[in-house]
């Protein structure tokens, strides 16, 4: 059986990892390419686009693929519509595993926007010291705000357009509660703008908002497309190619 993994998330690599070496299995990794230097999963990997649904579904065919697992990020909602898309026209079994979204608690000062652009238009409102950490790619929706200073955390270095005040942090999660608290001391951040991304990687910055009363600035996850069944981890949606593997049909999903 083939199983193509569209990953680049932590849940993506989790599920070769647990896949990898299975018998009767051949696995292969797809990932954006969108990072320099990616923590590769065990498998084959592939990296780049396929040209749209179209492409993809050429690919399902021509390498005969018999499952689409879609691991990708909560946000990386292209890629997600057109495997929804393919699977449809190949007839190719897809499942999506999504981490579960972060839900605000007592103290949070939580502001839900829709988008990038909404939350570049909240900005203004709430404070001058900006910490930015929805990557890299969607810049340009701040690239306006002149008045504000941007923190911009991304792994790899941003492309403009950009904000003109800005300072570029290059790292990578996970990060620790201590250090996400003497991130937002020394730069005097006063607001916080994260993409709903879910996991426990980032989410010490939230916690460290809560603890110094600053706002956060929270874009809401498109949705999952419809029709398509999700498992929440990896564990669980191993146990479901495994169970196809020694039934010959895909199991229901819970």
């Amino acid at each position: 059986m083939h199983v193509l993994i569209l990953g680049g998330t932590t849940e993506a690599r989790r599920l070769a990892e647990l896949l990898h070496g299975t018998p009767g299995l051949k696995l292969t990794n797809s990932l954006a390419g969108r990072v320099a230097s990616p923590r590769l999963p065990p498998g084959e990997t592939r990296v780049g686009g396929f040209g749209g649904a179209e492409g993809l579904a050429a690919w399902l065919s021509e390498q005969a693929v018999d499952v689409i697992v879609d691991a990708t990020h909560p946000f990386a909602g292209k890629i997600s519509f057109n495997a929804a898309r393919a699977a449809a026209a190949t007839h190719v079994p897809l499942l999506a595993v999504r981490r579960p979204g972060w839900v605000p608690v007592e103290g949070d000062r939580w502001h839900e926007v829709g988008s990038l652009e909404e939350a570049a238009r909240a900005l203004p409102a709430l404070g001058r010291r900006i910490f930015l950490t929805t990557g890299r790619m969607g810049l340009a929706a701040f690239a306006d705000l002149d008045d504000l200073w941007f923190l911009v955390r991304s792994v790899d270095a941003p492309e403009p357009p950009h904000p003109a005040r800005m300072e570029v942090l290059l790292d990578r999660g996970p990060f620790t509660l201590d250090g996400e608290r003497e991130l937002l001391r020394r730069h005097r951040i006063d607001v916080v703008v994260t993409k709903d991304s879910g996991g426990a990687a980032t989410a010490p910055k939230l916690t460290a908002a809560r603890e110094a009363g600053l706002p956060v600035l929270v874009v809401r996850r498109p949705s999952v497309p419809e029709g398509v069944a999700v498992l929440p981890d990896a564990e669980k949606a191993a146990q479901w190619v495994r169970e196809h593997l020694e039934q010959g049909a895909f199991p229901a999903v819970d």
